[in-house]
């Protein structure tokens, strides 16, 4: 079994703990958004089933249609219906904009040329989007890059545990910053964002869209001799541990707060408010932030983390909390009348996509960002 998962009994033993202590404290100090609150909780459990089942699906069927690259029929297809669609959205893009509005026959060829535009649009990046992720992760897996290097077996001794643990600690630092200044892979991410409450619970609040990002790879490391089964468990090993860190029970590590990943860290890292934005991304050491220049102390006397999205969703439907990013992304690409557009909305961070989407007037048909 999984180690993340075999270990679900503390998880729900340390939630019963943390919610008596909030209930505690907030009968001196009020309420806050640490507190559990039903429906919230509800919905980050249930994000958490759904990301135990749906990623472990969507993988298996993505590497079994892409395992293969280009001699597999159902790659080329995919990969056929993309270029497809792009050539016909160019042409109508073009189409539409030479159309004559001034007579009625312009103005209908124009409205279809941007009715073929806003539909080639997207299927153009879904499909090229599963075409991308799919044969990536059948080229990077653990598996493939451990036959590629198996003559340099490392076996099982300090070495190779700390290269792997080292090595899924920084992809998981940069894989986790790309998910927040790629709008695509934000999409993925944002559902763990979403409550605007901070417990043990939200650390469950976890994506079921995993299968479709492109990832720096975790199983490199497997090229150089560490096996497959130390870097799965690492994988484990640095999901466990980022559990513990979503909670407002823990104030400070003391001297730790300058090597590891704390719980005052990674509240900088869920808060909303804009100095916070895009902070922290660290899985276990918090010496990735502090290199790469994205570290922000929590400042909780001057500026009290707020919890949520920029534009919150209002919502504990999960087909909404997992899903809404896309919808907005997709619909963006679609009323887009230009590929550069369309391909911002998909790979520029979300902060320049929600401004772009107002500086061209679709702000009106947003539901939730």
């Amino acid at each position: 079994m999984d180690l993340s998962v075999a270990v679900t009994p503390l998880y729900f033993a340390s939630m019963v703990a943390e919610r008596t202590a909030l209930q505690r404290r907030a009968q001196t100090q009020g309420p806050s958004a640490a507190d559990y609150v039903r429906p919230d909780t509800v919905a980050s459990l249930g994000m958490g089933v759904l990301s135990l089942t749906t990623p472990i699906s969507a993988y298996v069927a993505s590497y079994a249609a892409f395992g293969r690259g280009r001699k597999n029929t159902v790659a080329k297809v995919v990969l056929g219906v993309a270029v497809t669609a792009a050539a016909a959205t160019t042409i109508a893009d073009v189409v539409s904009k030479r159309a004559d509005a001034a007579t009625l026959a312009g103005r209908r060829l124009r409205n279809r040329a941007r009715n073929v535009a806003e539909v080639g649009g997207v299927v153009t990046v879904v499909a090229g989007g599963v075409v991308l992720t799919a044969t990536t992760a059948a080229l990077t897996s653990s598996k493939r890059m451990w036959a590629k290097g198996q003559r340099r077996d490392l076996g099982t001794g300090i070495v190779p545990w700390t290269a792997a643990m080292v090595w899924w600690d920084l992809a998981y630092y940069w894989n986790h910053r790309f998910q927040h200044e790629v709008r695509a892979m934000w999409a993925i991410h944002v559902p763990h964002h979403s409550s605007e409450h901070y417990n043990l619970s939200t650390a469950l609040r976890q994506p079921v869209a995993g299968a479709f990002g492109v990832w720096v790879p975790y199983g490199l490391v497997s090229r150089f001799g560490v096996r497959p089964s130390l870097v799965e468990t690492s994988r484990a090993l640095n999901l466990i541990y980022q559990y513990w860190i979503h909670t407002d029970t823990i104030r400070s590590l003391g001297a730790g707060e300058e090597v590891l990943n704390t719980p005052s860290h990674h509240r900088v890292h869920h808060g909303s408010n804009r100095q916070y934005l895009d902070r922290n991304h660290a899985g276990i050491l918090i010496i990735w932030d502090r290199m790469f220049g994205t570290f922000r102390r929590e400042q909780p006397a001057d500026d009290p983390v707020v919890y949520g999205l920029t534009r919150n969703i209002g919502t504990y439907n999960l087909w909404k909390i997992s899903t809404h990013e896309y919808r907005e992304m997709f619909r963006d690409v679609a009323r887009s009348t230009n590929w550069r557009d369309r391909l911002g909305f998909v790979l520029r961070g979300p902060g320049w996509a929600y401004q772009r989407r107002s500086e061209l007037g679709f702000d009106d048909e947003v539901v939730a960002a």
